[in-house]
């Protein structure tokens, strides 16, 4: 079947196509083997958590011997686990993936607390953008946590705002949503109350050195932010310097960013005429989200 791993005979327990397939994946080198075993074991065979433990002396059967035969080799060859499965889980939410969406990472929940800390009241209305949208998963997080919000999701991607649209509607926000096709700010007119942003932050010279998972993957319009990393910084900040409208008062910007580039982010908001501009930290305590307010000027 595949390198390192046997065919699975569908005479074999799952808890015993469980372990062979940890250790395969351990013998292969990966840096999660029981988790990706699980995940993938459960996907397969279309069990949850607490199946897979209580019925472990359930035969694979043909039907699930192939299915989890399939997945694990593709997860030797080096495919995701997250793409192998199709879904992932954000905020404590489901969603669903595509070949144009990232998987979203637990760092970027970061971007959804450092938002929500700005419009600290949970009843408030709010009118909010998410620009690069991809699945979704930052706007529904922030819908989910607002129920007075609604938002829109920009991508340049029909096939990533196909997916975002149906997550929006799978985890009950779906009203309080539209979808536009869109470059960063161009097809909006505002005003809106937060301006959030997970964009491409990786330099195209260091794209070929990432990790396999990664550079082989995921969507590359998604990671490349240009000769340094920032193109989509600057553009965001002076589209909103040059189009007050864009904030309504007391409105902010939120966006994600790489792990060395809180200095270079910072410096171009201030550039840009923000004048409150702020750090979040992630789990490892890397700069993650930085967060910025216009000044008097740029409110016009």
């Amino acid at each position: 079947m595949s390198k390192g791993l046997p065919p699975l005979p569908p005479t074999l327990p799952r808890a015993e196509a469980l372990r062979q397939l940890t250790q395969a994946f351990s013998a292969a080198g990966l840096a999660n083997p029981r988790g990706d075993a699980r995940f993938l074991t459960e996907h397969a065979l279309g069990l949850s958590s607490s199946e897979l433990i209580l019925q472990g002396r359930h035969l694979l059967g043909e039907t699930g011997a192939r299915a989890l035969g399939e997945a694990a080799g593709r997860r030797l060859a080096g495919e995701p686990v997250a793409r192998i499965i199709g879904a992932w889980e954000f905020w404590g939410l489901p969603f669903r993936l595509s070949p144009e969406t990232l998987v979203p990472r637990p760092d970027t929940e970061t971007l959804v607390e450092a938002s929500l800390r700005l419009f600290p009241e949970p009843a408030r209305p709010l009118r909010l953008v998410d620009l690069g949208t991809g699945s979704g998963c930052i706007l529904v997080a922030l819908l989910h946590e607002r129920t007075h919000a609604f938002g829109i999701g920009l991508d340049s991607s029909r096939d990533a705002l196909a997916t975002a649209r149906e997550n929006a509607r799978a985890n009950g926000v779906g009203a309080r949503a539209a979808f536009l096709h869109g470059s960063w700010l161009d097809a909006l007119a505002g005003p809106f109350d937060l301006i959030v942003s997970n964009p491409p932050y990786i330099a195209a010279d260091v794209i070929p050195i990432l990790d396999a998972e990664v550079r082989e993957h995921d969507p590359m319009a998604a990671l490349d932010g240009g000769p340094d990393g920032l193109d989509a910084y600057r553009a965001i900040f002076s589209e909103v310097a040059r189009r007050p409208g864009l904030l309504a008062p007391g409105g902010a910007l939120a966006v994600e960013i790489g792990y060395d580039q809180a200095e270079a982010v910072t410096a171009l908001g201030v550039e840009a005429g923000f004048a409150e501009v702020t750090l979040a930290r992630d789990l490892a305590g890397h700069p993650r989200v930085v967060t910025l307010r216009p000044s008097l000027s740029i409110r016009g």
